[in-house]
C-alpha cells in the first residue's frame, strides 16, 4: 500500500503511548490525522504538539466501547477531511493477576475495551472505506487493529488480557478473509508489539464507573500489575520505534506486524507444542524477562 501524502489517519488511543507516535508517524507522511482518546487532557495536549509541527488534525473524546461514539468519530474524520485511508484500532487497556480472581466487571471493562472497541471500529469505518474504493479506483485504505504478544502466547497471571488480544488476533485474521471476497483495495493488518514503554498500565485511572470494582486488588493483581510496569518501562523498542515499523510494514502490505523478533520464537515454540501434543509451556530459559516475571509471580503468591 502506497501512503499519501494528505491521506487521513484515524487512531483510537491517540493522545499517548504507541497511539500517539502513530500519530506522529503518520503526520510525518504529510497525512492529517484524527484522533480519539477517552483522556480529554492527553488528547488535548497531543493536539497542541501536532499543531505546532503544523499538521492538520482534530480530536473528538471517545470511549471506543461505545459504538455510537465510535460512530461518530467515524462521521468526523469523513466529513472534516475525506474518507480514511488508515484506521488504527487502537485503544486499549489491561488487567491482570490470578484468572479465577477476576470479577464480572474487570471482564466486562477489558472485553468492551479491547474487543468490542475494535469490533465497533471496523463496523464504522470498513464500509466508508469500500463505498471510497468503489467510488475511486485510486483509493486505497488499511485497518490497522493493535493485538499484543499476549494475542499469540500465553502465560500465567493474565487471563483476560490474553483472551481479548486473542479475539482481537481472531478478528483481524477474520475481516482479512471477508475483506478478500469484496475488495482489493481496502486491506487490514494485526499489530503485535511485545512490553513498549507506554502508560498502558496505568490504565486503571480511566477505567469507567460502571465497571469499577468495590473491592480492591488481590495480592496476585497488586504483584502482576508492579511486575508489568517494570517491563514496561524497560521494554525492548520505544513507541516511536514500533510506529515506524508499523508503518513500513503497512506500506510492504504484511498482515502481521512482529516489531520484536522474539515474537516468532515464542510463536513457533507454541504451535510446536499443539502440534507435538505437548502441554503448554514458555520457553524460560530462552527469555530472562518470562523467567524473573514468573519466579517473582511465584514469591509474590507464597510468601
Amino acid at each position: 500500500m502506497k501512503i499519501m501524502k494528505n491521506g487521513v489517519a484515524v487512531i483510537t488511543g491517540g493522545g499517548s503511548g504507541l497511539g500517539k507516535a502513530l500519530a506522529y508517524a503518520a503526520v510525518s507522511r504529510g497525512m492529517k490525522v484524527v484522533l480519539a482518546d477517552v483522556h480529554a487532557k492527553a488528547l488535548e495536549q497531543t493536539l497542541d504538539e501536532l499543531h505546532a509541527l503544523g499538521a492538520e488534525a482534530v480530536g473528538e473524546v471517545v470511549d471506543v466501547a461505545d459504538a455510537a461514539a465510535v460512530e461518530k468519530l467515524a462521521e468526523r474524520a469523513e466529513t472534516t477531511f475525506g474518507p480514511a485511508n488508515l484506521v488504527f484500532n487502537n485503544a486499549g487497556v489491561a488487567s491482570a493477576g490470578l484468572i479465577w480472581e477476576s470479577t464480572d466487571k474487570d471482564w466486562d471493562w477489558l472485553l468492551g475495551v479491547n474487543v468490542k472497541g475494535v469490533a465497533n471500529g471496523i463496523r464504522a469505518f470498513t464500509p466508508r472505506m469500500l463505498a471510497a474504493a468503489s467510488a475511486d479506483p485510486d483509493y486505497q485504505g488499511s485497518i490497522i487493529n493493535t493485538a499484543s504478544l499476549a494475542g499469540v502466547v500465553t502465560g500465567p497471571a493474565m487471563g483476560i488480557y490474553s483472551v481479548s488480544k486473542h479475539a482481537v488476533l481472531a478478528l483481524s485474521e477474520c475481516l482479512y478473509h471477508d475483506l478478500a471476497l469484496v475488495t482489493e483495495q481496502v486491506q487490514t493488518a494485526v499489530l503485535c508489539p511485545s512490553y513498549v514503554a507506554t502508560n498502558i498500565g496505568q490504565c486503571y485511572r480511566s477505567r469507567p464507573s460502571r465497571w469499577a470494582n468495590s473491592e480492591g486488588l488481590t495480592r496476585s493483581q497488586m504483584a502482576t500489575a508492579a511486575i508489568s510496569q517494570n517491563n514496561l518501562d524497560n521494554g525492548s523498542l520505544t513507541a516511536d520505534a514500533v510506529a515506524e515499523i508499523t508503518f513500513k510494514h503497512i506500506e510492504q502490505g504484511q498482515f502481521y506486524i512482529f516489531p520484536t523478533t522474539e515474537m516468532h520464537v515464542l510463536l513457533k515454540h507454541r504451535f510446536d507444542r499443539i502440534v507435538e501434543g505437548d502441554n503448554p509451556d514458555l520457553p524460560y530459559q530462552q527469555f530472562e524477562f518470562l523467567q524473573t516475571r514468573r519466579q517473582r509471580l511465584i514469591e509474590a503468591l507464597t510468601d
